[in-house]
């Protein structure tokens, strides 16, 4: 499905169509520095039910945080490596954990270890404050 001129409230209730579709798997962020890939993460950790803030592990490489119902929710992002060394190792161990929703930025470099089944979302700026979301691997029947 495919979101022309996306303000932050329709962001968030993009996040909350995912946050309710997935159970575990992988969503791959892709959009440019700044389009809104940590937003939609925190959205999606907020409809989650994740009550810290999910932060950008943009230094940090990684971050986890932990649902009530023994869920866990991985966020990556890779901006910053030019090679993912042991980072493929921890991600492909994320991705095939059936209890684990994976989020992952700058998706690119680590591309072989990821599973072909999984949600994409791209995330492309439009405006200062607005936004093109386009997302695969969801059931379109969802958005009706």
């Amino acid at each position: 499905m495919k979101f022309n001129s996306v303000n932050l409230e329709k962001l968030d209730q993009i996040a909350k169509v995912v946050a309710g579709q997935i159970e575990s798997g992988v969503i791959e962020l892709i959009g440019d520095v700044g389009a809104g890939k940590t937003t939609f993460t925190k959205s999606l950790g907020k409809h989650l039910g994740i009550s810290e803030e999910v932060q950008s592990p943009s230094f940090t490489i990684s971050r986890v945080y932990d649902l009530s119902d023994g869920r866990v929710l991985a966020h990556y992002d890779f901006y910053r490596l030019t090679d993912a060394g042991v980072m493929a190792d921890e991600l492909y161990d994320a991705t095939h954990d059936p209890s684990t929703i994976t989020v992952v930025e700058w998706a690119d470099i680590v591309d072989g270890v990821l599973p072909e089944d999984r949600v994409i979302v791209k995330i492309t700026s439009t405006a200062e404050d607005l936004r093109d979301v386009e997302v695969l691997g969801l059931n379109e029947e969802v958005w009706l």
